[in-house]
């Protein structure tokens, strides 16, 4: 049986979409514009479309899913078990030590590669 995924966007999504660009253009060629003005005036200026943007864009169905995964990461990081110092001073100078060995091994190794073809070649 095969099933078709169902798609639950509203009908303005794209004019919601094309309102959020609108809003970064204004953004990038009003900063280009003024670009004579004060930097903190522009700098508040672009953070305040931006914010304007992004709660445009979390009115689209796209955005609330983006929200949705942002507040399911959250909560999967926390779930993280991170290392100890000394778990983490330990591991690190394995992964150092283990690179020294393989690089001393590859450095070895084309070394007697090098005589060898050397030795082939004249």
């Amino acid at each position: 049986m095969e099933s078709k995924a169902v798609q639950s966007t509203s009908r303005f999504d794209f004019v919601k979409w094309l309102v959020v660009f609108v809003l970064i253009a204004i953004g990038v060629v009003g900063n280009q514009y003024y670009s004579a003005e004060s930097l903190l005036y522009r700098v508040l200026a672009l953070v305040g479309l931006a914010i304007v943007a992004a709660l445009v864009a979390l009115q689209t169905d796209r955005g609330r899913r983006f929200a949705t995964l942002l507040k399911e990461a959250r909560v999967e990081i926390r779930k993280v078990v991170w290392p100890t110092r000394p778990e983490l001073v330990q591991t690190t100078a394995i992964v150092v030590v283990f690179v020294l060995v393989v690089a001393l091994l590859l450095w070895g190794m084309d070394s007697l590669i090098s005589l060898l073809v050397a030795g082939f070649i004249g």
